[in-house]
């Protein structure tokens, strides 16, 4: 049975408690009028939640990365925006915790684990996708400043974000192109401008946003960990705790349709029993059941793993696909169990299903990722 060390255990279980009082009463109010959760941030940063991914010494309480991905999941639990908020921030604060310099280390992680500083990454491209091999946004080194030249898009927390990891190609020319890519820490300033926000299905209250540089300059200093021509392979590995992020926030959303589906039957009666005793019903919970619980094995598995040093990528890209499925298929059954009430924005189901496609498509599509676990299945042998 897996565990988490006293201390972080305590940390899960507060946010937990957070989430079921602060969050789950205002969730869908905020995710009707797609308002910006301003006080639920605040009691967020409060709760240290954004130096989840800050090592020491740069914050008081370093905690694992299980601890991380269950602290997300009950955020998203409550509403998976809030998971969302701090998404890329803890993607970004592991790559300069694991790759920085000590000066990068230094000048941002202090502020970025009390949120006073809020980071978001920046790879994906309006013609390229998935595709980092298409990107076009490139860095030229001229003396010693890049001058970055074009834009990303689907950046979320883009317009409340001071700090952007972005990854670029400096060497436009390599072969294979990976090996010119470069990922730069960027402040905003001249250069950086912010479109306004994407309107989305849901992931509602946190913005998407387009980010276009234009002849924005930065110092040669800040390619990450000083390191250019390397960034693809910190983004990798950004990836997997992004990856491993992204299955947190489904393993959420999931367990809410379910506990929702569970209370629901609870209470509804036809035909004079309530409805979890007719066999239809009965099947489809226990069913969620067992895959919300196998969903969260393979977040914790993965989480494990990366802790450990090891390679996690087959692993987080299992989680990711694996939870990300039955968060979309456990947020339509809730709805089957609730009937006609479950199309309905009197329950949260429905926003639980307006949720779920994001982390189908979020971090790398499910398309995408099959084809990572079949590369990665062959090349290791099969399975362990």
């Amino acid at each position: 049975m897996f565990s988490l060390p006293d201390g972080e255990q305590e940390l899960v279980d507060v946010v937990r408690r957070f989430a079921d009082d602060r969050i789950v009463p205002v969730a869908s109010a905020f995710d009707r009028s797609d308002e910006y959760p301003a006080d639920l941030i605040e009691q967020m940063k409060d709760l240290g939640l954004f130096g989840l991914g800050v090592c020491s010494p740069y914050t008081e309480y370093p905690v694992s990365t299980a601890c991380m991905a269950l602290v997300t999941l009950e955020l998203s639990r409550g509403w998976m925006s809030l998971g969302g908020a701090i998404g890329g921030h803890t993607v970004v604060s592991k790559l300069l915790s694991i790759f920085g310099t000590p000066e990068q280390q230094e000048k941002y992680l202090p502020t970025m684990a009390t949120g006073a500083l809020r980071a978001t990454m920046a790879l994906t491209e309006a013609g390229g996708g998935s595709d980092l091999s298409a990107m076009t946004t490139t860095a030229t080194l001229n003396g010693d400043e890049y001058v970055i030249n074009g834009a990303k898009t689907w950046i979320s927390n883009a317009e409340r974000s001071d700090l952007i990891a972005l990854l670029c190609k400096t060497d436009p020319a390599a072969s294979p192109p990976h090996s010119g890519m470069t990922v730069l820490i960027v402040e905003k300033g001249p250069g950086v401008t912010i479109g306004k926000p994407l309107g989305k299905l849901g992931y509602h209250g946190v913005e998407s946003c387009e980010v276009v540089f234009d002849d924005c300059r930065v110092s040669a200093s800040a390619a990450l960990g000083g390191a250019p021509g390397t960034g693809f392979q910190q983004m990798m590995k950004g990836l997997e705790v992004g990856r491993i992020q992204v299955a947190a926030r489904a393993v959420g959303v999931a367990r809410a349709a379910f506990d929702r589906a569970l209370a629901y039957s609870q209470e509804r009666h036809t035909f004079g029993k309530p409805i979890w005793r007719h066999q239809s019903i009965g099947n489809y919970l226990a069913d969620m059941a067992t895959s919300v619980t196998a969903a969260r094995l393979l977040l914790l598995q993965a989480a494990e793993l990366f802790d450990q040093g090891r390679r996690a990528d087959l692993e987080a890209g299992m989680a990711k696909l694996f939870a990300s499925e039955v968060a979309m298929s456990s947020a339509l059954t809730a709805i089957r169990i609730h009937g006609a009430y479950g199309y309905s924005t009197e329950f949260d189901v429905e926003r639980l299903f307006r949720d779920a496609p994001l982390m189908i498509v979020g971090e790398g599509t499910n398309e995408i990722q099959r084809n990572i676990i079949a590369q990665q299945l062959v090349a290791r042998g099969g399975l362990s």
